[in-house]
């Protein structure tokens, strides 16, 4: 069983997972209203993998034997303004969960735990495909600034997203 201390650590993981996944949910819903429904269909699938990001923590917890403790879920904002704001925020937020990742394994480090070592780097690997999947969108919209039709043209490139 972890540690008291990365018990709290995985805990809080799991609630900024959760927080994530109902960020995404609540930039879907802007799309939406803003009648870009790839980039929400983007979205809703980005909300869907968060929840599983959570879920991988919460079955890892119970197969050591660790106690889950879900703290709060944040509410989002409504509205995120243009695309390339909206998907501003996203690399923002996950630089920021990247972070915790990194603070969660060091800890893990310290602590001598190995299997949460291990556990961690899927989610380090994860983390790198997250900023690069945010940047690529980023330089489209940047691509498209001022030029309305493109924009339609990765809203709907980004509704083909598949569910991973």
């Amino acid at each position: 069983m972890p540690s008291d201390k990365m018990v709290k650590a995985l805990n809080d993981q799991i609630e900024l997972e959760l927080n994530s996944a109902y960020l995404y949910l609540a930039m879907a819903a802007d799309c939406e209203a803003q009648n870009l429904p790839g980039i929400a269909h983007w979205l809703k699938v980005q909300f869907k993998e968060e929840q599983s990001h959570a879920l991988k923590l919460f079955d890892y917890m119970a197969d050591r034997n660790a106690r889950v403790t879900l703290g709060p879920i944040e509410k989002p904002k409504a509205e995120f303004g243009t695309p390339l704001n909206l998907f501003k925020a996203v690399l923002a937020h996950e630089q920021k969960v990247t972070a915790a990742i990194n603070k969660l394994y060091e800890l893990a480090v310290a602590e001598k735990d190995y299997p949460t070592q291990i556990l961690l780097h899927w989610y380090i690997n994860e983390q790198v495909e997250e900023e690069k999947t945010a940047e690529e969108i980023i330089r489209r919209l940047e691509a498209v600034a001022d030029k309305a039709h493109l924009l339609l043209m990765v809203d709907h490139k980004l509704g083909e997203r598949e569910a991973g």
